[in-house]
This record gives C-alpha cells, structure tokens and sequence, in this order.
C-alpha cells in the first residue's frame, strides 16, 4: 500500500539523538552509494548547524517495502541542503539497503527501477474504507491543568527582535487550553570554531475547551551578543523556520 506523508514514520535515525556531524556520519556510512556524492556537497555539509529528518514516501507489499527520507541541515551561510535516502529491501524479510542521492530527481529515478506488487485483493473485490468526518485530534495530549500558564510563560519569555510574535487573539485563545504537548522539530547544538552555536525548533502544540488545536513555534538560539540563549515564538511554522535562517546569517557575518 502507499503511505501518505503525513503517516507517522520512525525515520532510520532520529534526528535529536546525534548532532549534525554525527547525523551525516551515520547516513553515509550506511548508504551502499555514499561514494558517487558530489565533494562539493560534502564540503558544504560541514558547516552545517542543525538538522532534521523526515519520512517523504513509502510503499509496502507482500513483504517488500520502500521509503524516502528527506534530510536537511541548515548551514552557517543560512542557505538549506537537502538529502534523499532511498531504503529497500530485495526480497520478503531480507534487510534493508540504503542509497543516498543530493537530488530528488535522482532519487525518484531509482525509486521507480524498484518496482513492487500491487496489494492483492481481499476475495476478488475492492475494498472501500469511510474515513470518519472528523479524524480528531493531530496530536496525542496528556491533560494538564498548567497548559494555560505554560502558554502565557512561552508567550511572556519571547524576545523577537524584528516583530512578529503572537498577538493578543492568541493569548486569549490559550487561556482555554486544558491540554499540551511539546516536540521538537528541528536542531541540535554544533560547535564553530570556538563559539558554541545552538539552533532549535519546538512546536507547543495546544489542546483548546472547546476541542480545536492551536500550535506556538519556538526558536531556541545562541546568536546573542553574550551567547546566552535567546527564545523567539511565532504563530506558523514558516515564520519561525524564516527566523533560523536570519539568525544564521547573522551568525555567518560574525
């Protein structure tokens, strides 16, 4: 069966148990092709300051199986690198081969040589699922009567320098919320030289009363004048990913 994106997946490492280093170290040494990578590639790769991993596709059937992961690093000149890992098997319960390629178009290309067998059908007819209208929640919530305050502490602690920090509508959104969850996104601390540079994402995702979710992103940095760790809060994914690579750039200026 094909796997949508949005299928929660174990990638082969998590990317908040190595640092960026270690994270690369680990995929090139289990990818049969890490050879064929362009220097150009790996030469960018070692100033990477933080990374993340997750899965793209997947497909499984009568035992064979294939995933793309996407892994990204953000660099010190803030620029973005990606790469894709294809993971395979050849045969029912043989285990997994790993090939990497620095473009997805290459990666989709030796996707499609792995072709695999349709899913059979169950007794000769086709199988229509009804999804509910309501798939719930998107996150899994322990009830904690502190969600509110942790909301207004994340809120109260944010220093964003250029704006764009949550408004007052948000806040009083929060004041309902009755449950929370944090996990993080995106990061790891990389040592530059002699300065310790830290770049982290947390998404504070929030269960509201009345059953509807809101998420507050996180930036977590050491691009200070002092080096003392700065937090930021934004309302989208998208603002705070945009305010890691500003502060890259200001770390890559010196």
């Amino acid at each position: 069966m094909s796997v949508p994106y949005e299928t929660v997946y174990e990638p082969p490492e998590s990317p908040e148990t190595h640092s960026p280093e270690e994270h690369l170290e680990r995929l090139l040494g289990r990818a049969l092709n890490s050879f064929d990578l362009p220097d150009e590639v790996l030469h960018r790769l070692g100033s990477a300051l933080a990374h993340n991993s997750s899965l793209h596709s997947a497909h499984h059937s009568s035992g064979l199986h294939r995933e793309t992961y996407r892994h990204t690093w953000l660099l010190a000149d803030a620029s973005v690198l990606t790469l894709w890992e294809l993971v395979h098997n050849t045969a029912p319960g043989s285990e997994p081969t790993h090939e990497v390629y620095a473009d997805e178009e290459d990666a989709g290309v030796a996707t499609s040589r792995l072709p695999l067998p349709p899913d059979p059908p169950v007794c000769g007819r086709p199988v229509v699922l009804q999804l509910p209208p309501d798939p719930g929640p998107r996150h899994t919530y322990v009830t904690d009567d502190d969600s509110a305050d942790h909301a207004r502490r994340l809120l109260r602690r944010a220093e964003n320098p250029e704006g764009g920090r949550p408004g007052e509508d948000v806040a009083r959104l929060l004041r309902s919320a009755i449950a929370h969850q944090i996990t993080q996104a995106f990061g790891r601390p990389r040592l530059s030289g002699e300065a310790r540079l830290s770049f982290s994402l947390y998404e504070h995702a929030f269960l509201l009363v009345d059953g509807g979710e809101i998420s507050l992103w996180e930036v977590e940095h050491t691009v200070t004048p002092d080096g003392r760790h700065r937090c930021e809060v934004y309302a989208t994914e998208e603002a705070a990913r945009a305010a890691m690579e500003r502060r890259a750039k200001e770390a890559a200026r010196g």
